[in-house]
């Protein structure tokens, strides 16, 4: 009997809760930390970009519609079914990072729980965030936090997981639609986590993931007019201003956060958030 062949995977782009390959045709390949061959990804392009806003800006509204305690119940769902592929995140980890599996174990549990995290944190934006204001005469006044809408994500390039989800679940927490472009050197983790939204009860379209080369769709995510904001906490120093010029030139909100390995900031949950104030006049 001849010698089995493994069959190797190739990690698509995951679009309005599909998992497509790029319109271009195109795709790369990926390479462990050794060098050796790990997985053939989708190359996405400018259309994908513009695919996946659509998608996003569609999604938002239904997301945003539902109640705050079943969006955290949503995203606790994705903490599940990422608890049922711990091994299989791990295993890309330590292939993509060059990490012990215990490292890498390490790793996935963290984002593990930094999206329950972030799920326990859906119904409480609120009272955290908003308030009823005090102000003279005979009215109400509250202020209300509501999502930017539609968020484009650049990950970091060395890192394949920790940091995406912090830079993703915060805005997705708040009731905003996501865009991100994975890491183009260690995608394959990103990818697998977009693959599981699919059966998480995500909205189709609430979390798309690409990948391709930053040169290429950072600048088109962000100069996209149907945008509402762009994390940039990825992109290295020397390479911000550009991007932070095109989302300028539309009015976008730019965030840019560091990574501090924990998932108990609030600066990325208010970093989408605008407040919305109401007036009321008290009744007799």
């Amino acid at each position: 009997m001849s010698e089995r062949l493994d069959v190797r995977k190739t990690y698509k782009l995951v679009v309005n809760g599909a998992f497509i390959r790029s319109e271009s045709g195109r795709s790369y390949e990926v390479v462990d930390a050794s060098g050796a061959f790990l997985a053939n990804v989708a190359w996405g392009s400018r259309k994908d970009v513009r695919d996946a806003v659509a998608a996003a800006r569609a999604a938002q509204t239904k997301w945003w519609s539902t109640s705050a305690y079943n969006r955290g119940q949503v995203l606790y769902r994705l903490a599940e079914m990422a608890e049922s592929r711990r091994d299989e995140f791990a295993a890309l980890v330590a292939a993509s990072e060059g990490r012990s599996s215990a490292d890498a174990r390490t790793i996935v549990d963290v984002a593990i729980d930094r999206v329950v995290w972030y799920a326990g944190w859906t119904d409480k934006v609120a009272q955290v965030f908003g308030g009823a204001n005090p102000v003279a005469g005979p009215f109400f006044n509250f202020s209300l936090p509501t999502p930017s809408g539609v968020v484009g994500v650049v990950a970091p390039a060395s890192s394949s997981l920790a940091a995406l989800v912090d830079q993703v679940l915060a805005p997705l927490a708040t009731g905003n639609a996501v865009v991100a472009l994975a890491s183009h050197e260690r995608p394959t983790p990103a990818l697998l986590l977009g693959e599981l939204t699919v059966t998480a009860d995500f909205p189709p379209g609430l979390l798309n993931v690409l990948t391709g080369t930053r040169d290429e769709l950072a600048p088109v995510l962000c100069s996209h007019e149907d945008v509402d904001g762009v994390d940039l906490s990825g992109v290295d120093d020397e390479d911000v201003a550009p991007l932070a010029l095109r989302c300028a030139e539309s009015i976008k909100r730019v965030v840019r956060t560091g990574f501090n390995g924990e998932a108990d900031s609030l600066r990325r949950l208010r970093g989408f958030l605008e407040t919305t104030t109401v007036w009321h006049t008290v009744g007799q």
